[in-house]
């Protein structure tokens, strides 16, 4: 298959992995675990080295939630930790008293 799409394979840092989970997190609301946000890393590793061209089309699949290893998303955490009952008002209250204005 790599060899009829003209793909290729390549591995990614923690780093680069940590670092794509937090931005799909920040950017698109997408909370992945750390493995699904491996596809994203080297996409933007290569969109940034122009292996990828720019204007191309870029599909990443991610699977896993991030709720498969919040330790993780919690340990690369800027913001404060919300502790809340597992309600649904109080969910959506410290959902919106949060949000950016």
């Amino acid at each position: 298959m790599k060899e009829e799409s003209g793909g290729w394979f390549d591995e990614c840092t923690d780093a680069e992995i940590l670092a794509a989970q937090k931005l799909l997190a920040g950017k698109e609301g997408v909370f992945c675990e750390p493995a699904s946000a491996t596809s994203v890393a080297g996409a933007v590793r290569d969109i940034r080295s122009g292996k990828i061209p720019e204007g191309s089309r870029v599909v990443c699949t991610l699977t896993g939630h991030g709720l498969k290893d919040p330790d993780t998303a919690i340990k690369q955490s800027t913001g404060p930790l919300h502790k809340v009952r597992a309600e649904l008002e109080a969910v959506k209250n410290t959902i919106l008293d949060n949000m950016p204005r």
